[in-house]
């Protein structure tokens, strides 16, 4: 809230400056857990003066008319506009208006309290006595107090003289809420940040940021460790702290039976602190750093043993839930199933619901098994070890773990499957079954992880399609995005040959519901090209070029059509892309003005015959080089050697020049002109054995 906070504030305010004419030299925003600040440079003293010309009705218009045109320009009487002749109009009148430009103070006093009162807050709240009245302020927290001055920088700045809902403008502030006293008077910015700072305030996010990374890194290798990063982590500590005071604690080596990222979560989650390594063996420590927001008399001993007492508490809590999952369930004491697999009864056994048009999380588990086992010989996956891994995939989501901690479903699942005995490639499938999860994430490469992958992102995308739950603008509460974004990682990361309709063919066919199957993955194949699209263009492809091969159809090989992108993209960059980009277009442009005027199209194929027995010899030679270079594109289609087959197709430029030179396409012989025009169009769609030219731009 607070990054977004600064931001909005500069943009609500200095937007709101320049349409009241007021253009700045510089803004910069500031925040801390207990201030929101702006400066805003080159501020002129008041606005220009404006000078409008309102044109007004004809000279001999009704009353109403001329009466109504000088309420809207502000006039006393129609002698104050001027009368302008127009050759064609006759003469009318205008109004001439000069508006001076009020005081920047003036206009100050009114943005402010605006942006202040409908700041967007996604939380904000009312309080006191004011909370009762209709329309009273609402704030992120109680709003202490306003600062706000302006002058010149060589002069003292005067306060802006405005109140919000009785809390007065001041040139007045105060410092860190424990160890500063009393008020700050402020004349500008730069007097502003330095008496800050001396009242143990850092204003600046990224500064705050900076010294606590670099005080934690300091603190740590003088006692031989390292700190995990953590980037978000940090900006929320630097969020949480005006005055940062970095303290290092510590936790029973016991503690350290319990899996690391379990550790890092509890602590990271319940303390806001960071988890140190040790610096030789890169093992996690028994070592955390923490962040306190004040200078305390004892150095800091009572906060560091607050917080060791809290981490100490909430560690065992997490070793009380590793040894719990481990054990046998009480409906199960004495059965032989391992430990995981009594989960996965109990979550059955549960009827958790994934969703309630698509049914439970256990009717779910069984479609993802049915598809991973359909994916797992084309990904080279041993179908043995998929099933597996496909059952027990969804168990850990009924552990105590990842009960507290849901962010590590599927990690956890990997170390009870591990624990329990299972093949490595099956509980390595159990956690990156998720993978990836975002542009950052790294891509599972193992073929039972990519098969039991896809089977989950497929059957999740099937299933919120089916039930006409697709993303729509900026909602996506399903995070379909990203799990269509996460098939095609996995697929072009892994150089997979998949047949999507067929697929997604099979995921359709085992949902609860019914719908139009053909429509649906017509649809979601769209789905996925818009999502290669944005995917290949981050990546530097031409977006024109990733649409003329998603214009032909039956496209669902998504790493042959990244393949055609890519050869598209180089041939284009040759002279023989060039000549075989400026044929296509020659013919099919005759081609869209002939089919528009006759209101037809001209597909099936030219007569051979009539061109034989009447065409001319470069009508001929056109037809001949056609079908050499349409049996040698198609060939070299068949073996995925696109940039053979467009060389195959840019030779006949010197057919297509010639046939344009010497035949004349609208012939008065209306077979002739058909047959002509069939024969452009046997030209245009030869193209289309590679990609649709007629999207392509520059």
């Amino acid at each position: 809230m607070q990054r977004k906070a600064a931001d909005d504030l500069k943009k609500l305010v200095t937007d709101a400056l320049v349409e009241q004419g007021l253009v700045y030299e510089g803004a910069q925003a500031h925040v801390t857990p207990r201030r929101l600040a702006l400066q805003v440079i080159g501020l002129p003293v008041r606005q220009p003066d404006q000078n409008e010309e309102r044109k007004g009705p004809r000279v001999g218009a009704p009353e109403a008319a001329v009466q109504g045109f000088l309420k809207s320009a502000g006039l006393n009487s129609i002698d104050e506009a001027d009368i302008v002749a127009d050759p064609k109009k006759g003469e009318f009148y205008v109004a001439r208006i000069r508006r001076e430009g009020r005081e920047t103070a003036a206009v100050l006093a009114e943005i402010i309290p605006a942006v202040v009162r409908a700041f967007p807050w996604p939380k904000s709240m009312r309080w006191g006595e004011a909370s009762r009245e209709p329309g009273s302020l609402r704030w992120v927290r109680p709003l202490q107090s306003i600062l706000c001055t302006f002058g010149p920088e060589t002069e003292i700045p005067d306060v802006v003289p405005f109140d919000i809902d009785g809390l007065r403008a001041s040139d007045v502030t105060r410092g860190h809420r424990f160890l500063s006293r009393g008020p700050i008077l402020v004349r500008r910015f730069d007097d502003y940040i330095a008496a800050l700072e001396k009242a143990h305030v850092v204003l600046d996010l990224d500064e705050r940021k900076r010294r606590i990374l670099a005080d934690a890194n300091t603190l740590a290798f003088a006692q031989g460790y390292d700190i995990i990063p953590d980037e978000g982590l940090l900006e929320e500590v630097a969020g949480l702290v005006e005055w940062p005071v970095v303290l290092i604690g510590r936790f029973d080596e016991a503690y350290l039976a319990v899996p690391p990222e379990v550790i890092r979560a509890t602590i990271r989650a319940n303390q806001k602190c960071f988890v140190l390594k040790e610096a030789s063996t890169g093992k996690l420590a028994n070592r955390f750093i923490l962040v306190a927001n004040i200078e305390a008399s004892d150095g800091g001993a009572a906060i560091v043993a607050g917080n060791e007492r809290v981490v100490r508490a909430r560690l065992s809590d997490a070793r009380f839930f590793w040894d719990t999952d481990q054990k046998p369930l009480p409906e199960f004491v004495g059965s032989a199933l391992k430990p995981l697999d009594q989960r996965l009864e109990r979550l059955k056994a549960l009827n958790i619901v994934f969703h309630e048009k698509l049914g439970t999380q256990a009717a779910r588990i069984g479609r993802i098994a049915k598809l991973a086992g359909l994916i797992a010989p084309l990904v080279g996956a041993d179908a043995g070890k998929v099933e597996r891994a496909a059952g027990l995939a969804k168990a850990d989501l009924v552990t105590e773990m990842v009960g507290e901690f849901p962010e590590l479903q599927g990690l956890m699942g990997r170390y009870y499957a591990a624990a329990q005995g299972e093949d490595e490639a099956v509980a390595a499938a159990v956690e990156e079954h998720y993978k990836p999860q975002g542009p950052s994430d790294t891509t599972p490469s193992g073929p039972v992880s990519v098969a039991l992958a896809l089977a989950d992102k497929l059957d999740t995308l099937a299933g919120f399609w089916a039930i006409d739950e697709k993303p729509t603008g900026s909602k996506d509460p399903f995070a379909l995005r990203r799990a269509a974004l996460g098939v095609i990682r996995l697929v072009l990361d892994n150089n997979l040959r998949l047949p999507l309709s067929r697929l997604l063919d099979a995921a359709f066919d085992a949902l609860p519901v019914k719908a139009d199957k053909a429509a649906l993955i017509a649809d979601l194949l769209s789905f996925f090209a818009d999502r290669l699209t944005v995917y290949l263009r981050d990546k530097g492809a031409r977006h024109d070029l990733i649409a003329a091969v998603f214009a032909l159809a039956g496209q669902d090989d998504l790493v042959l059509i990244v393949r055609r992108v890519e050869a598209l993209g180089r041939f284009l960059d040759t002279e023989d892309g060039a000549n075989l980009l400026a044929g296509y277009r020659r013919a099919a442009n005759i081609l869209r003005i002939e089919e528009k005027k006759d209101g037809r199209t001209y597909e099936g194929g030219a007569d051979v015959a009539l061109i034989l027995d009447r065409g001319k010899e470069e009508e001929r030679t056109l037809v001949e080089a056609l079908r050499l270079a349409r049996e040698e594109a198609h060939a070299a289609v068949e073996r995925e050697d696109f940039e053979a087959a467009m060389r195959s197709l840019a030779e006949l430029r010197p057919a297509v020049d010639a046939f344009f030179d010497a035949v004349t396409v609208n012939a008065e012989d209306s077979e002739l002109r058909t047959n002509r025009l069939k024969l452009l169009d046997a030209l245009r769609a030869a193209t289309h054995t590679v990609a649709d030219f007629g999207v392509i731009g520059g």
